[in-house]
């Protein structure tokens, strides 16, 4: 009996993970030559061209062009995140250890290509890439959020990811410009801000412990009411 999990040549299934190998080719060979050349659309077709993938199906997988390719290889940096943190017990650290240990290790899984993310980020930067850049940066920082193991579904999973979007990018944009030994000095400004973090959220229960205590004055409005 033939596995049925196997993707038969013509269907969906077999054309999806056909453009998504396609994907892949062209990102790998074009990651060597970005420090130099950019992302640009030469490069997307030089690439190509090593890879044996022919123009249409170039456009097929890509059909954005450049910023399509940068947000693959942003994605991608999610994916080997989530790998590597797939294999250690963040269960067992308590929750600022588990958010520093994503935030680093989504830093790590680009550091052999750290001149591809300084061009892909100066390239989010233009006002010609739209929505490209704040949408990567929101599935990053839920990406984090989630490997920590955040299951929150009210009004603190937007506060959350808001707060980490701004940590994970004064993160990156010092580990960019960091000569120490081994990065010690991201690390250590990691460290700082995830403490900054972690007085807000714990001022911020305080004062949400403070409101919950205090009458309410709708009620409070309607005893007055009927006082009168």
């Amino acid at each position: 009996m033939a596995d049925k999990t196997t993707a038969r040549p013509g269907t969906r299934a077999s054309r999806a993970s056909h453009v998504q190998a396609a994907r892949a080719k062209l990102l790998a060979a074009a990651l060597p030559h970005v420090a130099f050349d950019g992302w640009t659309p030469r490069l997307m077709r030089e690439a190509a061209a090593a890879a044996g993938i022919g123009h249409n199906e170039m456009r097929l997988a890509f059909p954005g062009g450049t910023l399509d390719l940068v947000d693959y290889f942003l994605a991608d940096g999610d994916r080997r995140m989530e790998e590597a943190l797939a294999k250690e017990d963040l269960a067992a650290m308590k929750v600022r250890q588990r958010i520093t240990r994503a935030v680093r290790a989504r830093i790590e899984a680009d550091s052999p290509h750290r001149e591809a993310l300084r061009r892909a980020i100066t390239l989010l930067a233009l006002p010609t890439s739209g929505t490209h850049g704040p949408r990567a940066l929101y599935r990053t920082v839920d990406a984090i959020w989630r490997a920590a193991g955040d299951t929150s579904t009210d009004f603190n999973f937007y506060t959350k990811r808001a707060t980490l979007a701004g940590v994970y990018s004064a993160v990156t944009l010092r580990w960019l410009s960091d000569h120490s030994d081994g990065f010690a000095d991201t690390w250590a400004f990691l460290d700082a801000r995830i403490e900054d973090v972690m007085r807000f959220e714990k001022a911020k229960a305080s004062v949400l412990g403070m409101v919950e205590k205090l009458p309410d004055p709708f009620a409070l409005l309607g005893r007055l009411r009927y006082r009168e």
